[in-house]
């Protein structure tokens, strides 16, 4: 059988709903504090969103400039196409003992001349066309 079945029944639910809602306004303390707390929100929300424009226009304004700045580095470079530089290489010092050539000292250069590891990742395709694959653990080239 249900809860609420005869029309006495609703009109006595709805009485003591609406009842209960007029008891709870009655009873309510009249929400200063919640309108202090919901100003206050208001306010720091407006503050942090007017400080991240802020940050953005800046943002924009240094890529703008930055742009810029590219832009005539970039026409600089072509209005003043340099030669490569010359290698100054040392005489001869002395002979390589398992090849039989002449070793030579680049004197341009300092530190670690033979051992060293390109400062440049490795391309993503092969020497033929293909592309190297997640778990490509060739050698080192």
């Amino acid at each position: 059988m249900p809860l609420f079945s005869t029309p006495t029944q609703f009109a006595a639910l709805a009485l003591v709903f609406v009842a209960g809602w007029l008891f709870g306004l009655a009873s309510h303390p009249g929400g200063k504090k919640w309108k202090a707390r919901y100003l206050a929100e208001r306010d720091a929300h407006a503050a942090v969103k007017k400080d991240g424009d802020v940050r953005a226009t800046a943002a924009e304004k240094r890529a703008v400039e930055a742009e810029r700045e590219n832009a005539r580095l970039v026409k600089d470079v072509e209005a003043a196409r340099v030669a490569a530089p010359v290698v100054e290489r040392a005489p001869v010092v002395g002979r390589d003992a398992v090849v039989g050539r002449d070793t030579v000292v680049d004197t341009s250069r300092s530190g670690a001349l033979s051992s060293a590891r390109p400062a440049y990742a490795r391309p993503a395709y092969n020497a033929d066309g293909t592309k190297r694959g997640w778990f490509d653990f060739d050698q080192r080239r």
